[in-house]
């Protein structure tokens, strides 16, 4: 009897027990949707873009020449100062004139000779010349005398010609600028010898206003840039502007012009030589520096630009990027990306005009999630 009663009094307590906690438990209710996450975004639009590109590049003179001497002789005279600017026909050096003096008053005597020999000759023929009309000489004789005049006026000819050649090589013994320049330092020093034609140079000159950069670009970049004006998407510049950056990291203060494309490449190297030229009136820049060039080389027309916060690489290097859809969700796009222009990728497939790309709040959302579009941040750190 007892055990039975203990049993129905377990059994009362549980119920009660189930019908307390029935009590407390709520229905569940419907699960709501999640609210969207508001993003930054930037809105792409078609622009003309100009394309750019940084290349290294070193200076050259604008005009260089090797000063040698033309004759030979002593040194006499150095007639310049080191490193100083000159002029075209600015006096060098002086070599001793003396055997050149003497060679053109040698020549201009055989002249005056050549020129006596000549008046008697002549008047000879002239003589001749009556005498055979008269029949009073022989027609040997007259020719004779017309062959001998022939011969003396050849050899005034020579003569002058003697003159002139002895003059040019006395004036080349003063050594003068063939161009305007700056003058290195010099290699010889009075009483050396010089002989004409010596592999050795004197001097050097430069001139340096305005200043040749040499750069080299990858024969495949170019290639490609020439398809695409083909194809009509990179509009030719008129000018295309060039600009330098120093070693300093500084911007140099003056444009230049690109000036010619070499036409063949280089075998080594597979790069082509472009030539630009820069104004140098302050002589800042100086053969042989080392320099970095932005090159203007052309326009391409309605193209796309997306900030480069908004597009990420994944595991196999291709670019991607978080867009909202006309949908308010996220989704994941597969680009192909150009060249960088600035802090933006130039988008060559997989995004078009109005689309949203995130860039701003990438870490909350993921593809397939709602969010809520806000114009971005001009800073590119926020």
């Amino acid at each position: 009897m007892f055990p039975v009663i203990r049993y129905r009094a377990i059994f009362a307590i549980g119920f009660m027990g189930l019908a307390l906690s029935a009590c407390d438990t709520k229905t569940p209710a419907t699960a709501a949707a999640p609210a969207s996450i508001e993003v930054g975004v930037v809105t792409l639009s078609a622009s003309d873009v100009p394309l750019q590109v940084e290349l290294p590049g070193r200076t050259s003179a604008y005009r260089k020449a090797e000063v040698r001497p033309q004759v030979s002789g002593i040194i006499q005279k150095r007639l310049f100062v080191e490193g100083a600017e000159i002029k075209a026909g600015t006096p060098l050096y002086q070599i001793d004139p003396a055997t050149y003096q003497a060679a053109l008053s040698s020549a201009q005597a055989e002249l005056a000779r050549a020129d006596a020999n000549l008046a008697a000759a002549k008047a000879k023929e002239a003589r001749y010349k009556n005498l055979n009309s008269m029949k009073a000489i022989s027609q040997q004789d007259y020719d004779d005398a017309l062959a001998n005049f022939g011969q003396t006026k050849a050899n005034v000819a020579a003569a002058k010609a003697a003159v002139e050649t002895a003059q040019i090589n006395l004036k080349y013994t003063k050594v003068l600028a063939p161009i305007d320049g700056v003058i290195s330092k010099s290699s010889v020093t009075e009483g050396a010898l010089v002989n004409a034609g010596q592999a050795d140079v004197l001097a050097s000159i430069m001139q340096l206003d305005p200043i040749y950069v040499d750069v080299s670009q990858s024969a495949e970049e170019l290639l490609q840039l020439r398809r695409e004006m083909i194809k009509g998407d990179v509009a030719r510049t008129e000018s295309a502007k060039v600009r330098l950056l120093l070693d300093d990291g500084s911007v140099y203060e003056h444009e230049g012009s690109l000036q010619f494309a070499e036409v063949g490449v280089n075998e080594s190297t597979g790069t082509v030589v472009l030539r630009a030229q820069f104004p140098n009136p302050d002589r800042l820049l100086l053969p042989g520096m080392f320099v970095r060039t932005q090159l203007d080389e052309g326009v391409r027309t309605n193209s796309l630009l997306a900030p480069q916060r908004g597009i990420t690489r994944d595991r196999t290097g291709n670019a991607t990027a978080m867009m909202i859809n006309k949908e308010g969700v996220v989704e994941l796009r597969q680009l192909k990306t150009g060249r960088a222009v600035g802090d933006q990728w130039l988008v060559l497939e997989g995004l078009a005009v109005g689309d949203q790309v995130i860039v701003e709040g990438l870490q909350k959302v993921k593809p397939g999630a709602p969010a809520k579009a806000a114009a971005a941040s001009s800073k590119a750190g926020e």
